[in-house]
């Protein structure tokens, strides 16, 4: 029966088809312009070329420049002495009889004596350890200069002591660390040898397209001087390793031991450092990250000059601006960078940047996201005056910022698993499914319960948060958010903008508001 029903449907599209065609026909006999043909756009076409490209001029050129690492460190064994070790057996008396034949049984019949000489034995065993590096790790890298400095990720080289690279000819070369930079997984390092070594660049504009052509070169799993090929495919993706995320994703092959290999254009420019790898599996799964080409310069300039990078530090925790935040503030587009706080005494707390600010602009330049922000902060040079534009209380205004320098132990992470207290009674928010009582410090009301049904729990309100300020007012009762909430209605907003603090962090909440 499916069988026929799906001639019969088939029937009654061609007929219709007919139909149209027929009607466009008579149409077109009378004189009249054919309309129904006017209707309809051009569908897009592409020149595609006759003949696939071969990359093998490209592979020829560029091999040369790409090189493997190998990593080692001093590793110090731990001493084991009897096998194994039975629980409670060490706090029996000396003398006692199941003591004495445990000893026995693993063949450790020793005294006090014994054991010191025993110990002694393995620290010197040990200190001969500590003087025979071993290999921890294994990589890729490429040379950008023809006296040997390379490029490769920090966590290729991060513990390691000694470095050697293997060239493309299997010539094995020691190489000293130059500098690592472990927020954007990078390092430099300088191969010794009186020879002038080939080298690739950088690519120096942005014009790296989705759907482009691709070569990764590198030694997945040991094995040196493997091409793989494909195509860009995505830019811009965060995909949670730092404040700098910008990868350029490429399905190229790539796996373990391609980390800090090149990914070329057709121009053998190199476009971006391979980092990372998304693999359910471990194995190519046909989704890599790159560090693009700009970042990459930028990084390994300052490793080179000066062994670490300096960079800019404003001294705010951020938070992306959400459609339903964009909505409370007042904001047209969901853009920019959320103020949750300024750090004390921070560059941003001096200048008077405030929790709930959103940052859109610096130095006239739109930012778009919280890490937008970050690389743009960054970029600037401690001490240089900067000009912040925020979005404040439904309107813009600029702040001159005297940017910081950032230390490596400035930022710390933020423990989101705290245990919520016990419930207690308080003064229902009914509107928002929330119970809230006034803050022990008597700055904000700290939520007693959240309904599992309502908008504050879909958002992530937990019972133990307090609320500071609603649509950046200072509240210190009910009344207050009332008074906020009724404000925002006559405002014609849809959304009010909770500003919630923990024991670790502080953080923005956008509730929906009803207006009867």
């Amino acid at each position: 029966m499916r069988h026929s029903g799906f001639k019969t449907s088939t029937k009654k599209r061609l007929l219709t088809s007919t139909a149209v065609l027929g009607l466009g026909a008579i149409v077109a006999a009378a004189g009249v312009p054919p309309l129904l043909e006017q209707a309809r756009a051009d569908a897009v076409k592409v020149e595609a070329p006759a003949v696939m490209p071969s990359f093998a001029d490209v592979v020829e050129a560029v091999s040369p420049a790409v090189v493997s690492v190998r990593v080692k460190s001093n590793l110090r064994p731990v001493a084991n002495r009897g096998g194994f070790s039975i629980p409670g057996m060490d706090n029996l008396p000396d003398d006692h009889p199941m003591k004495k034949f445990f000893k026995e049984f693993r063949g450790s019949p020793f005294d006090d004596n014994d054991q010191e000489q025993f110990s002694q034995r393995d620290e010197e065993k040990n200190d001969r350890w500590s003087k025979r590096a071993r290999p921890i790790a294994q990589g890729s890298g490429f040379f950008i200069s023809e006296d040997g400095l390379l490029v490769t990720n920090n966590h290729v080289v991060d513990k390691g002591t000694e470095f050697e690279v293997v060239l493309d000819d299997g010539t094995e070369l020691d190489a000293e660390l130059i500098g690592k930079d472990a927020r954007t997984d990078l390092a430099v390092l300088k191969v010794s040898g009186d020879r002038d070594f080939p080298y690739v660049e950088f690519a120096r504009d942005d014009k790296t397209r989705i759907g482009d052509w691709v070569v990764a070169v590198g030694n997945p799993f040991g094995l040196g001087g493997t091409v793989t090929a494909g195509i860009v495919s995505g830019r811009g993706r965060d995909i949670g390793a730092g404040p700098y995320d910008d990868f350029i994703q490429v399905d190229a092959a790539v796996n373990h031991g391609n980390s800090g290999g090149p990914t070329f254009n057709l121009r053998g420019e190199v476009i971006g450092v391979n980092t990372a790898i998304f693999s359910p599996s471990g194995g190519n799964v046909g989704i890599a990250f790159a560090i693009p080409a700009a970042l990459a310069n930028e990084v390994v300039t300052d490793l080179i000059d000066d062994g670490n990078v300096e960079r800019g530090w404003l001294g705010v925790q951020i938070q992306p601006v959400s459609a339903d935040i964009a909505e409370s503030l007042g904001l047209a587009e969901a853009k920019g960078a959320l103020i949750t706080e300024p750090q004390k005494d921070s560059p941003a707390e001096r200048a008077g940047l405030k929790s709930g600010d959103v940052v859109t602009a610096v130095n006239g330049d739109v930012i778009e996201s919280p890490q937008d922000l970050a690389r743009r902060i960054a970029g600037e040079e401690p001490g240089d005056k900067t000009d912040i534009t925020v979005w404040r209380q439904g309107g813009s205004r600029t702040i001159s910022v005297e940017i910081g320098e950032l230390e490596e132990t400035a930022a710390a992470a933020a423990d989101d698993g705290e245990t919520p207290g016990k419930p207690s009674m308080g003064d229902e928010l009914e509107e928002f499914g929330l119970t809230v009582q006034p803050a022990e410090d008597g700055e904000g009301l700290t939520i007693t319960s959240v309904d599992p049904d309502s908008p504050a729990a879909e958002r992530g309100m937990r019972q133990g948060d307090v609320i500071v300020a609603v649509n950046n007012a200072k509240v210190g009762s009910v009344e207050d958010i009332a008074k906020a909430v009724e404000e925002a209605g006559e405002q014609g907003r849809k959304a009010v903008l909770f500003q919630l603090r923990n024991e670790n962090s502080s953080r923005f909440v956008a509730l929906p508001v009803a207006h009867g």
